[in-house]
């Protein structure tokens, strides 16, 4: 009989969901990775702003002043966001973490299970081979007590 781990459905659904939470702590990591993309961007933009207002006419000041703060609330606000989705990024890690700590217990007591079995059937293999073994000297026994009997019948025989 083959070996089969008792719980095999509990730890398939640990693996499904495992690779679940991986997935979700990808999506937290693309997430944390767009606003910073966006907050690259709009840096970026008033960098370009920056330099543009040294050659604009004085008139366009104030408007090229008020964009940049509109954009410096922009980033603020994104910072804030990207806070937050780190923070969900971490507590998405530690349950990944803790998932990969059950899945690792109960593939190590798949293994240990395993382990149980094998030596079980060695066991039961060596009872098997031990029996087959006392047949075997049991027969050789019958055989040499037969023989040494009908020696003994041909010396009487012949002694008569």
């Amino acid at each position: 009989m083959p070996f089969q781990y008792r719980l095999e459905k509990v730890l398939k659904y640990r693996i499904r969901k495992r690779d679940e939470q991986i997935n979700v702590v990808r999506e937290a990591q693309n997430e944390v990775m767009r606003i910073q993309a966006e907050i690259d961007k709009n840096v970026n933009t008033i960098n370009l702003l920056r330099k543009s207002m040294r050659s604009a006419h004085h008139a366009l000041m104030e408007n090229y002043d008020n964009y940049i703060k509109h954009l410096d609330e922009i980033i603020a606000k994104l910072e804030e966001e990207k806070q937050e989705a780190i923070k969900r990024l971490e507590e998405e890690k530690e349950k990944l973490k803790e998932m990969e700590k059950e899945v690792n217990v109960m593939e190590k007591h798949k293994e240990k299970a395993h382990e149980i079995y094998k030596d079980e059937q060695k066991r039961a293999e060596m009872k098997v081979l031990d029996e087959v073994a006392g047949q075997k000297h049991f027969a050789k026994m019958q055989e040499r007590i037969q023989e040494e009997l009908s020696e003994e019948e041909r010396q009487l025989l012949n002694d008569s």
